[in-house]
């Protein structure tokens, strides 16, 4: 069968599954939510697929790819629900994962706790080799020590296994051994070296990550295996891809082998959709918000462009804590994440005022108005019993909204604790979500050199549009872009990501004393190594390479990035790299030390192959007149009056280019919800895009 018409989009989240179908051919999108299945994933993959089947017979015959975003590895991880994993390490390093970096993440909390290790200590066992920071071998590994140290993990149960040695980002030779003897005397183990996972320097950060992946590995390659058998049963033939956390996609061979690349799978693809609507609307400074219906993600854009970072943490105790979570040292888009989303619930603290969050109803039981058996009021109730959330409209009617429920959650719970009005608690409900989120927003922003004065808000997620006029009006932010379909913006955000994937390798040595033709090798290595794992991602496709270095002054624990050209790197000066480094630390910090020696730490490939073509349908409908737009007015309550006042409701789907929305408004769609207040307004582009820009004071 020659290549379809058809490419899916799939997105699992906390509370609703999203899929978005594209025709290449037309650029037809057809939308539909499903909510999630905790138990099994896939279940809800294939009941929205089959429901899509209803919307566009025939499809998946025709269907080539399917691009899918999941919370499986995060959530194995958070509910311990992994692998029994073992580690393998060098003598005198057993207990690199109880140490850690042995820093208080909160200097003041003598009670504070840290999350237990992956891998309990009784399941971390040694061997006797050793290898120096220079990669010199300088105690050579016994096979017999090894076969032993097997025997006593298979004894054991251990189903995945984890091999992390010292200094082994230098010179890999030791655990290469290691991985021989273990394919060949135990094939049935599942298997994670740190030599293929992470070849970084920093051996908590690399044995962490390096058992993380082979944590989750085999519950990923079981729970691929399966979905690919259950797409397969109803006709899907094509290519799975899978979104991975640095913002590309890549093969689901790929994915299974590194399964620790995708544990921010999901949140990821709006931050790419974001960066796609900027080039397409000539947009540099974005603040991308994406509010579902457990957290809330947003992304500083600068410049077209979302940073990456190569650390971050998963499984904190104290969730919005760094240093009290796992880290995992893999490329991630530079995400802040909140517990601020449409289920999360509204509760009186112990020192009695109003708390909202991180606490979610999630999917099951949900919101209190989902009638699915929850009790407790969430943002969701609030958005409500507010006026601004249609209870026969929902998902556009195909699941109806229990407003009396919400009423009386909200007046037991918050209402009469607090001796105030239920009207008045539903909106400091409202109100308080959106203060935690503008606090944190300008916070990232700040970090990042950003100016929220400047920033185009971009709303995604079924909550994000009820919120982003609330968001942008706490942290000035002058305008706010609603694309369509923003309700299930995510899913729509893997068609518009590249396939890509990134390598490093750590070498560290100071510019003075470096080989430069040596480090050109090295990134050729590096390059070939890329192609490989693109190999089956793409049909013969040209790939493009960035590079990149981190460096840093000598006696610094902390490094900066530097991209480079790619070009032989044995043709940069000496001085002409300290230059570029030297820019670039000025422009970070200011300043620079130019008598202060400068060390390659560690370099870094992107491979990846063109982008692939997305373009978003012009509006086709027929009408040019604004009251046929108009689905009537609603009571809803007004940000600036603290009342409710008349809103016209308009539908979403009749809307014209050119259209110009006076607020107060609220917009509708089947997958979300946009308020506008009434000192703003907003206006559609041919695309359907919604821009809302305030009115002078």
């Amino acid at each position: 069968m020659g290549k379809g018409s058809f490419r899916l989009g799939c997105d699992i989240g906390g509370t609703f599954t999203d899929f978005v179908l594209l025709n290449d051919k037309t650029g037809e999108l057809s939308i539909n939510k499903c909510l999630t299945t905790p138990g099994d994933p896939s279940d809800a993959v294939e009941q929205g697929i089959r429901q899509m089947m209803n919307l566009v017979p025939g499809f998946v015959p025709e269907l080539y790819e399917v691009i899918h975003g999941t919370t499986l590895v995060i959530n194995a991880i958070i509910e311990r629900k992994g692998a029994r994993t073992g580690l393998i390490t060098t003598k005198g390093f057993r207990d690199i994962l109880e140490l850690g970096r042995e820093i208080r993440y909160d200097a003041y909390d003598i009670f504070s706790e840290y999350p237990p290790p992956l891998v309990p200590r009784q399941f971390c066992m040694e061997v006797d080799e050793r290898i120096a920071s220079d990669g010199r071998v300088i105690r050579e590994i016994d096979a017999g020590d090894v076969k032993k140290v097997l025997e006593k993990m298979k004894a054991a149960g251990i189903e995945s296994l984890a091999v992390s040695l010292i200094n082994s980002y230098e010179n890999p030779e030791h655990e290469i051994k290691i991985r021989e003897i273990i394919e060949k005397q135990a094939p049935e183990l599942s298997l994670s070296v740190s030599c293929d996972v992470l070849p970084q320097i920093r051996e908590y950060e690399r044995t962490c990550t390096t058992v993380t992946n082979a944590y989750v590995k085999p519950i990923t390659v079981e729970y691929l295996e399966k979905l690919a058998t259950r797409l397969g049963s109803m006709g899907f033939a094509g290519k799975l891809f899978i979104m991975l956390s640095s913002g590309s996609i890549t093969s689901v061979e790929t994915a299974r082998k590194f399964p620790v690349r995708i544990i921010e799978s999901g949140p990821t693809a709006a931050v790419i959709a974001s960066q796609h609507y900027g080039r397409m609307l000539k947009i540099d400074d974005i603040f991308c918000f994406d509010m579902g219906g457990t957290t809330a993600k947003s992304c500083l854009i600068q410049k077209g462009q979302a940073g990456l970072v190569s650390t971050f943490e998963v499984g904190r105790v104290q969730r919005f804590k760094k240093g009290s979570g796992l880290p995992i040292q893999v490329p991630v888009v530079d995400l802040m994440e909140i517990g601020a989303g449409g289920g999360s619930i509204a509760k009186i603290s112990k020192l009695g005022l109003l708390q909202v969050g991180p606490r979610s109803a999630g999917a099951v039981p949900g919101p209190v108005c989902y009638n699915h058996g929850g009790k407790d009021p969430t943002v969701t109730d609030a958005d409500l019993a507010l006026g601004y959330l249609d209870p026969d409209y929902f998902l556009g009617g195909a699941m109806k909204l229990n407003r009396e429920a919400a009423f009386r959650a909200i007046e037991e719970k918050i209402a009469k604790p607090l001796g105030t009005s239920m009207l008045q608690a539903a909106f400091g409900i409202h109100d308080l979500i959106n203060e935690t989120m503008a606090a944190a927003a300008k916070t990232h922003i700040a970090e990042k050199g950003g100016n929220p004065n400047i920033v185009t808000v971009t709303a995604f997620g079924g909550a994000g549009p009820v919120h982003a006029y609330g968001l942008a009006k706490k942290i000035n932010a002058p305008r706010i872009l609603v694309p369509p379909l923003a309700g299930v913006g995510s899913a729509l955000g893997f068609f518009t990501a590249p396939v890509a994937f990134d390598l490093v390798r750590s070498h560290r040595v100071g510019i003075d004393d470096s080989d430069f033709e040596a480090i050109e090798t090295l990134f050729t290595e590096l390059e070939k190594e890329a192609s490989l794992i693109l190999q089956n991602s793409g049909e013969n496709q040209t790939i493009r390479y960035e590079r990149s270095i981190e460096m840093r002054f000598v006696g610094q624990g902390a490094e900066t990035n530097l991209p480079v050209k790619r070009t032989p790197f044995y043709k940069f000066t000496k001085s002409e790299v300290k230059g570029l480094f030297d820019e670039t630390y000025i422009r970070l910090y200011g300043r620079t030390y130019p008598d202060t020696s400068i060390e390659f730490i560690t370099f870094k490939v992107r491979a990846g192959l063109p982008l692939r073509p997305f373009h978003f349908p012009k509006l086709t409908v027929g009408t040019q007149s604004l009251a046929e737009c108009i689905k009537g007015e609603r009571s809803a309550f007004s940000l600036i009056k603290r009342k409710f006042i008349s809103h016209t409701v308009f539908d979403r789907m009749k809307l014209f280019p050119g259209a110009v929305l006076e607020g107060p408004a609220i917009v509708e769609e089947k997958e979300s919800t946009l308020i506008i207040g009434e000192d703003a307004s907003g206006a559609v582009d041919e695309f359907g895009f919604i821009l809302i820009t305030f009115r002078e004071k």
